[in-house]
């Protein structure tokens, strides 16, 4: 692992970071970063940058010394692993990272990987009204996948069925049920005839745009919050099917939104636990850029 020393707070000079993936165009967050570190009062440059699968190593091999550190979306949070000198706790539970902090040890330039999707999903629940959870449903089983488990197993989930087309893609988060106390149970999509099953939140990491051959029953729509991790477009179809049931979607705007509050706590401080200066405002500043994009589209 990478000493702890070596990720120390930024200096105050201008840094350059982005957010990479392919598709990246849709992507809000170059303005919650770049909120974030105008109330900070920081000349930092923070942009969307679309990489491809398998050109991640070229990219990081054309940075300069400026650069502070990576925002990474799909297909990256696996393909970052083979370049990483550390991992945090989450980061190495998952196996799926998000975020990369430069450093530099003997002067060769390191890099440590974090994974704040985890804990902007449990905020974002909390803030839609959900803090406990003992049944959960789990839509997909890609990258995201494995921090919505996570994030049940903090609410406290005792079941989570992963629903998804291949079973042998969930065999994984099977195996991180097992360590974190979960009883994870698989279904194929070509499985779901019982009209009886039962949730108490539906979490979909599936990319925005899915559209599934499925419904689910009406009166689980009704009951059970749908948080659906997408937030473009949006709504999606399945936030559509939850409204025709009278059910509640919410997107993942909220859970973008606290991932990159934790992403810049990482970039200024080094810590994901260190709170920001006047890190109230910021969130708020952040918060506000999200409605006005809404607004505005």
């Amino acid at each position: 692992m990478t000493e702890p020393a070596t990720y120390a707070r930024a200096s105050p000079g201008a840094r350059r970071l982005a957010v990479l993936g392919s598709p990246i165009g849709h992507s809000l967050s170059p303005a919650l970063h770049r909120a974030a570190y105008s109330v900070l009062g920081l000349d930092w440059r923070y942009d969307a940058v679309r990489v491809p699968a398998g050109e991640l190593a070229d990219f990081l091999g054309s940075l300069g010394a400026d650069w502070r550190g990576l925002s990474l979306t799909m297909p990256l949070k696996h393909e970052v692993q083979a370049h990483l000198d550390g991992r945090d706790r989450v980061a190495d539970q998952t196996g799926s990272v998000n975020t990369v902090l430069f450093g530099e040890t003997g002067g060769r330039r390191t890099l440590q990987g974090f994974n704040t999707d985890v804990t902007g999903l449990v905020r974002a629940l909390a803030d839609a009204g959900v803090r406990r959870a003992a049944h959960v449903t789990l839509l997909g089983a890609g990258a995201t996948a494995a921090s919505a488990l996570v994030a049940a197993a903090e609410l406290g989930a005792e079941t989570v069925e992963v629903i998804v087309r291949n079973p042998a893609k969930a065999v994984a988060l099977v195996a991180l049920g097992q360590s974190l106390g979960v009883v994870v149970t698989v279904c194929a999509v070509t499985e779901l005839a019982d009209l009886t099953r039962v949730s108490d939140l539906v979490i979909s990491t599936l990319p925005g745009g899915t559209v599934l051959t499925f419904d689910f029953p009406a009166e689980l729509r009704r009951t059970a919050l749908l948080f659906d991790v997408s937030y473009a477009p949006w709504p999606s179809a399945l936030a559509r099917s939850w409204a025709v049931a009278g059910g509640t979607a919410v997107s993942g705007e909220g859970m973008l939104l606290h991932q990159a509050l934790i992403q810049v706590r990482i970039f200024l401080t080094g810590d994901p636990f260190e709170p920001l200066p006047n890190e109230d405002a910021v969130l708020e500043t952040m918060r506000g850029t999200l409605t006005r994009k809404a607004v505005t589209g």
